[in-house]
């Protein structure tokens, strides 16, 4: 079993920062793709990025790409969001998550994570 916990949300104005970080803990994850949905009040939850398990392939979902970077230290059992040029509509629950087998495919609509965190609050005032 994986456990999750992220960490590094918080309140921020548009056109700020934030850098989300997920330690994962229970048994390494050096061989399994990770990453991130959020879930904004009232929507449906949502593919925010990916990365497989060396870190050479990545996925973004449109609203986010160029603006948001994910990426991985796998000596910590961590992966990272660093997110750039927030907007309002990003404000959510940020979910770090992971795929039990190894060598998964990190693109969106293949990935299907089965391990997640408890969440972290981001929040984007205008």
């Amino acid at each position: 079993q994986v456990r999750l916990v992220e960490s590094g949300g918080g309140l921020v104005q548009a056109g700020g920062s934030l850098r989300l970080s997920c330690a994962a803990s229970g048994r390494t994850v050096s061989w399994n793709t990770m990453g991130w949905f959020r879930q904004a009040p009232g929507k449906e939850r949502e593919f925010v990025a990916a990365i497989s398990f060396n870190g050479g392939i990545t996925d973004y979902s449109d609203s986010v790409r160029g603006r948001f970077t994910i990426s991985r230290d796998n000596a910590k059992n961590t992966i990272f969001l660093q997110m750039n040029s927030l907007k309002p509509e990003d404000t959510a629950d940020y979910y770090c998550n992971a795929d039990a087998e190894s060598f998964g495919t990190p693109i969106r609509g293949r990935y299907e994570p089965d391990y997640w965190g408890q969440g972290t609050q981001v929040t984007v005032s205008s």
